[in-house]
């Protein structure tokens, strides 16, 4: 199976980190009793660190797969817009529009509910809808239990579906941390969770040409680029802007990843010669 049939993927085990963890433990059990503490204790942090470095870090895949790029080798990046909607959402449409380009907007649930009518406007435009929690918890997201963690996406699932009549299909984690619970809401409601390959710090710099510059270290092609609006030194329209023409100098252009998809029957067809 070619990686344009699997950009879109449900994670199918959500639990399969315990396949890790457990043996871990037990190893870890017997060390602490043939050696004692002063092996045992080393041989237990040790083996919890995979399991917080996977929570941080925002392309790893211990707790499920994760996108963090297009399988694509001409000049096409995913431009995707965390934390909306807000004041900026307006402004930034109409920037897309005039570079005609395409992006995903990763939208808070709450906030949709608050401003239903850019979020149709979104849709309206030609761009994508993606989950980004009910709340935005970004200060707690990493640590939250598998109750409120199902409350966080699902609510937001339900909110964005009600708002547009399409369920979105991606989820981004909030601050890109993704604690153990993440997976079984993504399966529960068929979504894939993305990364990013390309940033520029843009929710905390207030310079454009600065985030831009350092957006362009990591830009290649198929790169999924992290940008956010309503940003609280006020230029993320700025920022975006700066970005837009840029990309268009590098001769670089924003789609979606529908768009690199196959169509349905090739990918049937790829599944049968497989």
């Amino acid at each position: 199976m070619s990686g344009r049939q699997t950009l879109h993927r449900i994670p199918r085990r959500p639990h399969a980190w315990l396949a890790w963890l457990l043996p871990s433990q037990v190893l870890v059990i017997a060390l602490w009793w043939g050696f004692g503490w002063r092996i045992g204790l080393p041989a237990m942090m040790l083996s919890h660190v995979p399991f917080w470095v996977s929570v941080l870090l925002p392309r790893a895949t211990l707790y499920g797969p994760v996108l963090a790029r297009l399988p694509v080798e001409e000049r096409a990046v995913w431009l995707t817009i965390d934390d909306g909607p807000s004041d900026d959402t307006a402004a930034i449409l109409d920037l897309l529009d005039r570079h005609r380009a395409r992006a995903t907007f990763f939208l808070v649930g709450a906030r949709a509910a608050a401003r239903p009518d850019l979020v149709r406007e979104i849709l309206r435009r030609g761009h994508d809808i993606g989950n980004h929690s009910q709340t935005h918890p970004q200060a707690w997201f990493w640590a939250l239990g598998p109750r409120r963690m199902a409350r966080e996406i699902g609510e937001a699932q339900a909110t964005l579906a009600a708002l547009t009549g399409t369920a979105p299909r991606w989820f981004r984690s909030v601050v890109g941390m993704t604690n153990p619970f993440v997976a079984a809401s993504l399966r529960r409601h068929g979504l894939a969770r993305v990364a990013w390959s390309a940033r520029g710090y843009d929710a905390v710099r207030g310079d454009p040409t600065a985030v831009v510059a350092r957006i362009e270290r990591d830009l290649a092609p198929g790169a999924i680029v992290l940008l956010h609006e309503g940003a609280p030194h006020g230029r993320s329209v700025e920022t975006i802007e700066c970005l837009l023409e840029r990309l268009q100098a590098l001769g670089y252009r924003a789609t979606l990843p529908e768009a690199v998809l196959p169509a349905p029957g090739d990918v049937a067809a790829d599944a049968a010669r497989s």
